[in-house]
Parts: C-alpha cells; structure tokens; sequence
C-alpha cells in the first residue's frame, strides 16, 4: 500500500509539475548575442518590431543584391537569432534576403514568450518585410525550423507567400509531448499546442517538409505525419544528421535541395 501510495503521489506531482512549469520545459531563451551577420562578412540591419503595446522585438535585415526574394526565418525554442548564423548565410548564398526575428523573451527581445505572443511577432515579421521592406508576399518563403514550425504554419495559412518550408518540425506540440510522456494526460495538461499539422491544411502555396530520421528530439514520423497532412503542391525531403545539426551534416546536398524549392517559388538565382 505504501508503494502504490508514492507511485500515486508521484504521478500527481509530475502533473502538477507538468502544468505547472510547462513554459520553461518548452522555451529556452538566451539573451547574449553571441554573434551577428557581419561575422559571416553579411551587410545586415537591426530592426525593433512592436507586436503589441509596449513589446518590442528586435530582428535582422539581411539584404541580398540582386534577390530573387526574401525569406522570413522562425527559429526553434532555444538560443536565439545569433545562432542561426549558419542558415542565414546558406539562404543568403542562394540568393535570398532574410528577415530573422527573435520572439518575446530571447536575446534583445522585451517579455516572455507563449505560444499567442509567437503568433503576434510573426506577424508583425510579415508586417515589416511587406509594409516597410516592400517585398510582395509572392516574393516572399517562410522558413520555419523545430518549434518555428509552428508561427510558420500559422502564418503562411493566414497569408499568400510564395512558399512555406518546415524542418524538424511536428505535427503538434501535443504529439511530442505525448511522445516523451506517453503515461500522463498531455492533451488535459499542455496549454500551448501549435498545432502545425492544422495549420499546414490551409496553407495556399508550394510546401517543402523536410526531416532527418536520425531526428533524436523530434520523431521523423510527426515531421512525416505533417507532410501527410499538407495540400498540394507539396515535396517531402528526407535529411541525414541529429536534431540541431542536419542542415550542416548534409553539406552542400542541403542547399542544392533548398535552391530546387526556391527555384520552383520564385525562379532561378542569379548569378553573384
């Protein structure tokens, strides 16, 4: 009786726990910028957003000459935009201008993010690339990685860019969370839900999923599951590599598969 007593109580706890705590067990800011664009020598803007009243969120212009369009970058739930150095400058080379953002909470963002706020500085990131930058939204690919997946899809369904691509991502951030606790109520217990794989449904544009099975953070299945979920045109693009670092492990095959897609959204590059 003492030992079904504990294991009671201890499942208690770790529900409680679970409700509790659930923001800092999904979001991992930091607020240090380790890095800029001008370290990989790209010319580059700071830019401060105003998604709500008194939220500020601070972003990257990187411009690109002679682009063929822009990409609106959402990362994932860690770090925050001085670490995807990497990826904007593999985007850059394609010849694509990125607007890489920070949500409330990281790096020189003000505030603390949930999943409603995300949704509030993507689309104030669209604001800006559209209104200020005066890219037209046929011009424009939202990239989303690993929870990025989430504002991505909300986004890219609620406005008409010229693609939409989604890395390591999930189907809903219910799913992963049942996944790593398959014992414990998770659909009673999780407010935030970015539920990709609805979103995806009404996204109007070419879409490019792309997953690693070797994926040791988010199960290949729930990025394969959203690829299922998505309308067509649609292009399902098996990467090689971890969680974190597939887009380098593949070398040059990642940017010869992301130029493919882009060529298909908004023609060729030209030539630097």
């Amino acid at each position: 009786m003492a030992a079904a007593r504990v294991a009671v109580l201890s499942y208690i706890g770790l529900t409680v726990l679970l409700y509790g705590c659930q923001g800092r067990m999904i979001y991992f800011p930091t607020s240090e910028i380790e890095a800029t664009p001008a370290d990989a020598r790209l010319e580059y803007e700071d830019v401060t957003l105003e998604p709500a009243e008194g939220a500020q969120v601070h972003g990257w212009w990187v411009p690109c000459e002679n682009a063929r369009g822009a990409v609106l970058f959402c990362h994932g739930n860690a770090g925050n935009v001085s670490h995807r150095i990497d990826s904007i400058r593999d985007f850059n080379r394609l010849g694509m201008a990125v607007f890489i953002f920070d949500y409330r909470g990281y790096g020189k963002s003000s505030g603390r993010p949930n999943e409603k706020r995300t949704y509030e500085d993507v689309t104030a990131a669209w604001r800006h690339v559209t209104e200020e930058r005066g890219v037209p939204p046929g011009q424009i690919v939202i990239f989303g990685r690993s929870l990025g997946g989430g504002p991505a899809a909300y986004l890219a369904g609620r406005t008409r860019p010229a693609g939409l691509i989604l890395e390591s991502t999930f189907t809903s951030l219910v799913d992963v969370g049942k996944h790593y606790y398959p014992y414990l109520p998770v659909r009673l217990l999780l407010r935030t839900r970015y539920p990709v794989a609805e979103y995806i449904r009404e996204v109007k544009a070419p879409i490019l999923v792309a997953h690693s099975p070797e994926d040791e953070i988010i199960p290949c299945k729930l990025g394969r599951a959203v690829f299922e979920a998505a309308p067509a045109p649609k292009e399902w693009f098996e990467m090689r590599g971890t969680h974190n670092e597939g887009h380098m492990t593949m070398g040059p095959a990642y940017g010869q598969r992301l130029d493919e897609f882009l060529t298909q959204c908004l023609g060729p590059a030209e030539k630097q």
